[in-house]
């Protein structure tokens, strides 16, 4: 699909850390070339260094010298969002608003590099 009327997001929900970051950052740089974006929502108490390094707003993943065509992935640790003081519907809120940030501008570089103008 390369006419930019579908574009993907991929949830996923991860309560540990990637056994496998070698296959895991070629399969984002594969990616990042297709109307698509990753977000990962880190579960528990493990420690998401490596997820942190995959969300790629800090350096462009990269993978056998190839790097990613543009960031497609968001990152977003559960546990900052939990509100212990019993206010669930604004820590959820919070949550949502972080998942879904960087969406907009992720699928606008999808359509700015295969040269997609929006339709009317």
């Amino acid at each position: 699909i390369t006419d930019g009327s579908q574009y993907f997001i991929l949830l996923i929900i991860s309560d540990g850390v990637i056994t496998d970051m070698a296959q895991t950052k070629e399969s984002i740089v594969n990616a990042a070339s297709l109307p698509m974006s990753i977000i990962i929502v880190g579960v528990g108490p493990a420690e998401f260094d490596e997820m942190i390094e995959l969300d790629g707003d800090e350096e462009r993943i990269s993978s056998q010298g190839r790097y990613a065509e543009r960031d497609i992935v968001q990152f977003v640790p559960f546990r900052d969002y939990i509100d212990r003081r019993g206010n669930h519907i604004l820590s959820m809120a919070r949550l949502a608003k972080e998942v879904l940030a960087e969406i907009p501008d992720q699928f606008l570089s999808y359509m700015r590099t295969r040269g997609i103008k929006p339709g009317p």
